[in-house]
């Protein structure tokens, strides 16, 4: 369901798929494209004829050198919210939890990643993903485990 204050125009809607990647320490890796200001999960635009999931290997490696393999992936689920660089525009977003073997290296489109405890993230600027509907949702995951 999308928000009422998000788009219901279809051409404003941008389909992307998005990692969530969490390391042994709790922390979770955001990036920041170039020339733009917030953080936000390593992902990108599925092309045409992708699967999501065969999209967001390919963007992984694109953007952060990283070898991912199908098996490495579990499915989060599928979530909106305002594009973070697209004004006017909404993110329709596959979201995926992603085992990364190997270091994360800044490549491409990337300027800047930072690994960040869930709430140093909260000291940084986020895009709306990561910090309305990512976070929120990683900090429930995480309370629920606590109380198992």
């Amino acid at each position: 369901m999308i928000p009422a204050d998000i788009p219901a125009d279809t051409s404003r809607t941008i389909v992307i798929v998005a990692a969530v990647i969490v390391d042994d320490a709790g922390r979770l890796l955001l990036v920041r494209k170039r020339g733009t200001e917030r953080f936000m999960q390593a992902g990108g635009k599925i092309d045409p004829g992708e699967t999501p999931a065969v999209a967001l290997i390919r963007e992984l490696h694109e953007e952060l050198l990283l070898v991912v393999e199908p098996d490495d992936l579990d499915y989060l689920g599928r979530f909106h919210a305002p594009a973070a660089n697209e004004a006017g525009h909404v993110v329709d977003a596959e979201v995926y939890f992603v085992s990364a073997r190997g270091e994360a290296v800044a490549s491409a489109e990337i300027d800047e990643l930072v690994w960040v405890s869930p709430l140093e993230a909260l000291k940084i600027p986020l895009a709306p993903l990561t910090g309305e509907v990512l976070l929120p949702l990683l900090a429930g995951r995480a309370n629920k485990n606590r109380a198992s």
